[in-house]
C-alpha cells in the first residue's frame, strides 16, 4: 500500500493520461478544465448578460462529471494519499524562493505569502487573485482552451495551434517567475 503514497513515475502517469485521452476519443469527446468554467457560467444565468454564453450546457454534461471527479480525486489525494505537505523542489529554487521573501518553501503546497488568510483578504493579496484569475479567465477563452486542453489533448492531435499555446504558457511562466513574481514579492 505504501506504493500509492510515493509520487507516481512517469511510465505510471504517462500511460493512465493516455488511456483516459482514448477513452475520450472513443465516445468522441475533448478532454480540457477550462471549458467548464463556461459551462458553470452558463448554468449559473450568464447566457442572461452575454450572448457568447448562450450554449446549451447539457452538450457538456459529460464534463461536469470530470470536474466533480478532480474535486473527489483532489479532496481523496490530499486527504487521505499525501503522508506530508514537504515538496521535493531543487535546493536552488528554494533558496531562490526564500530570497524573494517566500517562508517554508517545499514545505507546504501554498505558500502563505499568496493563500493565508490575511493575504487574500489583504488588498495586495486580493488584487493578485482577482487579476491573476481574470487573466487566467481571459487567456484560456483567448487561447481556445487552457493548459489541459491545449497540452493534452491538443499535442496528442498534432494541432499546431495547441503547440503554438503551449509554447505561449512557457514563455508566459518564464516572464511570470522570473520577472513579475520577484516585483510583487
Amino acid at each position: 500500500m505504501d506504493f500509492i503514497l510515493q509520487p507516481w513515475a512517469w511510465y505510471v502517469g504517462g500511460p493512465l493520461i493516455a488511456i483516459s485521452l482514448l477513452l475520450y476519443f472513443y465516445f468522441g469527446k475533448n478532454f480540457g478544465a477550462s471549458t467548464n468554467f463556461e459551462t458553470l457560467c452558463t448554468i449559473a444565468g450568464a447566457d442572461k448578460v452575454s450572448d457568447y454564453f448562450k450554449k446549451d450546457w447539457k452538450d457538456r454534461d459529460f464534463a461536469l462529471l470530470f470536474v466533480v471527479g478532480l474535486i473527489i480525486g483532489g479532496f481523496i489525494s490530499a486527504n487521505f494519499l499525501t503522508p506530508n505537505q514537504a515538496i521535493d523542489l531543487n535546493p536552488k529554487t528554494v533558496q531562490e524562493l526564500t530570497d524573494l521573501g517566500f517562508s517554508n518553501v517545499g514545505s507546504q503546497y501554498f505558500p502563505d505569502e499568496i493563500f493565508s488568510k490575511d493575504v487574500v483578504f489583504s488588498l495586495k493579496g486580493f488584487l493578485i487573485l482577482i487579476i491573476s484569475g481574470i487573466l487566467i479567465g481571459f487567456g484560456t477563452r483567448y487561447a481556445g482552451g487552457c493548459t489541459s486542453g491545449h497540452a493534452i489533448t491538443g499535442l496528442s492531435n498534432l494541432e499546431l495551434p495547441s503547440l503554438l499555446a503551449v509554447i505561449g504558457f512557457f514563455i508566459g511562466g518564464i516572464i511570470a517567475t522570473w520577472f513579475i513574481i520577484p516585483l510583487l514579492f
